[in-house]
């Protein structure tokens, strides 16, 4: 098929390279001409685990091309799917500009019938301003050209994108046109050979769909992380409470890991749009704000933990901080809990020695006019002249440590583990003070 993909952001990109991947033609069509440039040469701007090297080939064999010009977008795909950015308006509802501005250039520009595939993550409702978008654009030329708008959300998590769009759960389309549901089978053809995953249903349900999946995992951190607080107070370790109800196939192991609490951006995006919708509608919707609520006191934790470690004496201190990205795989720092840690930090004066396996350049991006800020080349370099360590993100080259090496090098024996991820007896044999999530432990005060 030839298909036309509009964004190349995280969505769009992973769209485009795994759709030519499996052999369409398919047209990838940005704003932003220094992107396109970059793409065109072979680099990718985001990290993703095998995005690049799947970019990469598929522009050489030429099944992905890339360009700034719409309106050759626009008259080479059948499909053409809006994959461009919805971020969070004041009130947390997702700000539709730029999908209803690629609807109004489909409109703009269409000579033949279109199927216009909405992959963005959008309000319930959505594909109705795209249809009215379009059809304005078209009134606006005095055209009467058929098109249809279908719901296409995406589930790809950051850190396996590649992976999850290959071999998704299930493709869920929202439409009730036949010749959509024939277009998007064919399109997702090779994807269903051995298993029958295209799930049919209407276009207000896709859309609703896509914010209930992500904001029933969300729930289920935030529930995690409110058992965990509570561990604390009562003395007992999460850990062994994670172990005995994931092992409950009602509940299961995902998402139910405590930690310093979720960021990225979907969760923190999504539960505040859903919630936007609901208020809009005249819900109240009390569960989807706890939710909320919760994860945003779980950022403020590892802080809370310094503060009194130091009894309030932070001014001056250097804290190490190994992970910056929200989760591990990615260089993605949108709403990440060390963004939260490390401004706290600034603001009663204490500094900060940083290091992340692939978002230091997202850091300094973020951060650079930060004096209070060092970003290092190393875990072992973060290390130097700390008064204490917190570990924000759980990747694989922070699992193993020597204690005694991490007593011996650090000012004060301090460690905040937001991630849970070292054994609590292990850590204290080594002198070390160890304030995880949930572990049962009562702080201690340094002097």
């Amino acid at each position: 098929m030839k298909i036309s993909v509009f964004g190349s952001g995280y969505v769009g990109l992973v769209t485009a390279a795994c759709l030519a991947d499996v052999g369409h033609q398919v047209l990838c069509v940005d704003v932003d001409a220094e992107k396109v440039t970059q793409l065109m040469r072979g680099t990718v701007p985001i990290y993703e685990p095998g995005l690049s090297e799947l970019v990469q080939c598929n522009h050489e064999a030429g099944r992905l091309r890339f360009t700034t010009d719409a309106e050759v977008a626009v008259a080479f795909g059948v499909l053409q799917f809006v994959a461009v950015g919805t971020p969070p308006d004041e009130d947390g509802s997702a700000d539709l500009q730029y999908v209803l501005a690629v609807a109004r250039t489909i409109g703009r520009y269409m000579h033949d019938e279109k199927v216009v595939v909405t992959k963005s993550t959008v309000p319930v409702g959505t594909a109705g301003r795209v249809h009215e978008a379009v059809t304005q654009a078209l009134a606006q030329r005095g055209a009467s050209i058929p098109f249809e708008v279908c719901s296409n959300p995406e589930f790809l998590k950051e850190g396996s994108a590649i992976e999850d769009f290959n071999h998704a759960a299930r493709i869920v389309v929202g439409t009730d046109s036949q010749r959509v549901r024939v277009l998007m089978r064919e399109c997702y053809a090779p994807y269903i050979r051995l298993q029958e995953k295209l799930v049919f249903m209407s276009i207000r349900s896709a859309e609703l769909t896509k914010y209930a999946a992500n904001a029933m995992l969300a729930t289920k951190i935030s529930f995690m992380n409110e058992i965990a607080n509570l561990a604390e107070h009562l003395g007992a370790d999460i850990e062994e409470v994670r172990k005995g109800i994931g092992s409950d196939p009602r509940i299961g192991y995902h998402f139910i890991y405590p930690g310093c609490g979720y960021g990225g951006s979907c969760f923190p995006k999504d539960v505040k749009a859903l919630a936007a919708t609901a208020e809009q509608v005249g819900y109240t919707p009390a569960l989807l704000n706890a939710v909320e609520a919760v994860n945003q006191r779980q950022k403020e934790g590892m802080f809370t933990k310094l503060q009194k470690a130091f009894d309030g004496e932070l001014a001056g201190k250097t804290i190490a901080l190994w992970g910056l990205a929200f989760k591990p795989n990615t260089d993605d720092m949108r709403e990440a809990p060390s963004r939260a840690l490390m401004e706290a930090l600034w603001h009663v004066g204490a500094k900060v020695q940083a290091f992340d396996p692939k978002a230091m350049a997202e850091c300094q991006r973020l951060y650079s006019q930060q004096a209070a800020l060092t970003l290092v080349a190393s875990r072992e370099e973060a290390l130097q002249g700390a008064d204490a360590l917190v570990i924000c993100t759980e990747w694989k080259e922070f699992r193993a440590v020597d204690f005694q090496w991490l007593k011996n090098i650090l000012r004060y024996p301090i460690v905040v583990d937001g991630r849970n991820l070292y054994a609590p007896e292990l850590v204290k044999q080594a002198g070390l003070i160890y304030y995880a999530v949930g572990r049962g432990d009562s702080l201690q005060v340094v002097h």
